[in-house]
Formats: structure tokens, C-alpha cells, sequence
């Protein structure tokens, strides 16, 4: 009996365990650990609500934002006012010394131009691109009346002078070396337009320059004026959303802008009502596109992040970068045609 239960033992402790067992064994292994997988999976690849949200993203549909018509009334009556300015002036302009009321007023826009651009772009080094930027305009206006001969020549200087001074100033500070194409091209914008206001001095001192002057700037300023009063009567169809732009304010004021250069051709000896339309819808189209231009880059800073700075700075910016890229068409038109 001891041996048969010795042997018995023996047998359970040598011989494997049958194969039903063994199988058995296997099959809860397998379920255990694909249970533990399906576990995991559940709490951390959720794919079906990944692929869900990325469906409701592309349905999401970006708040419109409102136009505000009284701001955009007070726009349009800068750009009336600031054409109103720089179209009188031109025509005040004496020989010499005469020329230095005019001079003056297109330092005062020019201070506009460098204090709305400054505040609104908010440059690295803000104060250096500001001192520098009036300081070219100083020396700007100083080389558009002083020399014995008009030309382009010492305002390209100044320019190029204004510009590696604002950017050696910016280099100087350390928020500016960690930005340094963001400070080139701020620097850049405030230097060129500066000089671009001054080619209307320049004008006044070339034969029929003050007609190019009047045709150019009436059509800029009544671009912007009609683009403005229309978004506050019909601001559509909207050119994005976020901005409270409406084309059709942007095409019937370069159409009006248009419009005003071809009735001036009329009764201006140097052009002819065809010529001036053309020369009108240059300069209309250029201020027009610029003032849009700047309410998307508003919109881009704002999206960035940027905290916003003063309201009449912002709103300012867009009339004045217009009548500075209508001033270099102004001085164009007068080289190609009138010389």
C-alpha cells in the first residue's frame, strides 16, 4: 500500500499534465491578456472620437466679426480730410523757401505716419524705430527741398541711411536681435514710407508735378472715402470673416476714385480724361488695397496673440500707408508722362 502510494505520487509528479489541461490553460492566458489589451486601448487610443472631433473642426465655422459703422464714418472722414491737406498744400507751394510750408505739412503726416505705424505694428524696440523713423523724415524733407535740382537721388540716400540706422539700433537692444526679419521688415515699412510722403515735395519742384499730385491724391482720397462710407451702408459680400471689410466698398471706391481722375483730366491741360483715368486707377488701387492690407495685418496680430494697442492708432494706420503708396505712383506719373 506505502509503495503503490509512493508510486502514485511519483506518477504525479513526473508525467506532464494531459493535453486538455494544458489547452485550457492557454485559452485563459489568451483571454486575460486580450482583455488587459482591449483595456488599455479603450483608455488610450480612443479612435473613433479622435477621427469625431476632427469631423466637428472642419465644420467649425469662424465668428463673423461686426463692422462698426461709426468707425468706419471716422475713417472715411480722415482720408477726406488728410487728401483735402496734402492736395491744398501742394498747390500753396512757392520757388526756394516757398516750398517749406509744405514741407511742413508733410512732416506733420509724416509724424502721423511714424506714431500709428509704430504703435499699431508694436516693434521690437518700438522706440528706436520711432526716433529713427522721424529722423529720416527730418532728413528726407531736408533733401526733397534743398538741392539745386530735383530728383530722387539724396532721398534714396536718406532712405538707405534711415534704414541700417534703425537697424543697428534695434540690433543694439536684446528683445530685437531675437526677431530680426520681424525688425527688418517694421524697419523697413516705417523708413519707406517716411521718404515716399517727401516724393510730394520733390513733385512740386518738376513743370505740371503739382497736376500729377492733384490727380493722384483726389483719386486716392476719394477711393478711401467711398470704400469706408460703404461698408457703413452695405459691407458685403465680406472678404473674411474676421475682418469687417466688404469688397464692394473696395471696388466701387477704386471705380470712384477712377472717376474723379478722368473729370480732373478733363480740365487739366497736361492729361487727357483717358490718361488721368488710368493714372487715377493706379493710384486709387494702390490706396484701396494698402488700407486693406493693414486690416488684415490688424486681424493677424490680433489671432497671434498680440494685445491690442490704442484704437486710433490701429484705425489711422490703413489711410496713411494709402496716401503713402499713392505718392511714389503720383511721382511716377509725372516722370513717365509729364517729362
Amino acid at each position: 500500500m506505502l509503495a503503490v502510494g509512493r508510486g502514485t505520487r511519483h506518477d504525479r509528479q513526473v508525467f506532464p499534465a494531459p493535453e486538455e489541461t494544458r489547452q485550457d490553460r492557454r485559452s485563459r492566458r489568451a483571454d486575460r491578456d486580450g482583455d488587459d489589451t482591449r483595456r488599455t486601448r479603450r483608455g488610450v487610443e480612443p479612435e473613433p472620437e479622435a477621427e469625431d472631433d476632427e469631423f466637428e473642426d472642419d465644420d467649425f465655422e469662424p465668428a463673423i466679426a461686426p463692422v462698426r459703422r461709426l468707425l468706419s464714418l471716422f475713417i472715411a472722414g480722415f482720408s477726406g480730410l488728410l487728401a483735402v491737406g496734402l492736395i491744398f498744400g501742394a498747390q500753396t507751394a512757392g520757388v526756394g523757401s516757398a516750398r517749406i510750408p509744405y514741407a511742413v505739412v508733410i512732416f506733420g503726416v509724416q509724424v502721423l505716419f511714424v506714431l500709428a505705424w509704430t504703435m499699431a505694428m508694436r516693434p521690437a524696440g518700438a522706440k528706436v524705430v520711432g526716433a529713427v523713423g522721424l529722423l529720416t523724415a527730418l532728413v528726407a524733407d531736408f533733401a526733397a527741398v534743398s538741392p539745386a535740382s530735383a530728383g530722387l537721388g539724396p532721398l534714396a540716400l536718406a532712405a538707405v541711411a534711415g534704414f541700417v540706422a534703425g537697424f543697428v539700433g534695434q540690433m543694439i537692444t536684446g528683445a530685437a536681435r531675437l526677431r530680426v526679419t520681424e525688425t527688418l521688415g517694421n524697419t523697413l515699412l516705417i523708413v519707406i514710407g517716411v521718404v515716399s510722403f517727401a516724393t510730394l515735395v520733390v513733385l512740386t519742384r518738376i513743370p505740371e508735378g503739382t497736376q500729377a499730385i492733384v490727380i493722384c491724391l483726389s483719386a486716392a482720397g476719394v477711393a478711401l472715402l467711398v470704400a469706408r462710407l460703404m461698408d457703413t451702408i452695405a459691407p458685403v459680400p465680406r472678404i473674411a470673416a474676421q475682418v469687417p471689410r466688404g469688397s464692394l466698398g473696395v471696388v466701387v471706391g477704386a471705380m470712384a476714385g477712377t472717376l474723379v481722375a478722368a473729370i480732373w483730366g478733363s480740365y487739366l491741360f497736361s492729361f487727357s480724361p483717358k490718361s488721368a483715368a488710368f493714372i487715377g486707377l493706379a493710384a486709387a488701387g494702390a490706396a484701396v488695397l494698402a488700407d486693406l492690407a493693414v486690416g488684415f495685418a490688424e486681424v493677424g496680430r490680433e489671432l497671434a496673440g498680440d494685445a491690442p494697442t490704442m484704437w486710433i492708432a490701429r484705425h489711422m494706420q490703413g489711410p496713411l500707408g494709402g496716401f503713402a503708396l499713392a505718392a511714389p505712383v503720383a511721382y511716377a506719373v509725372s516722370v513717365i508722362f509729364l517729362t
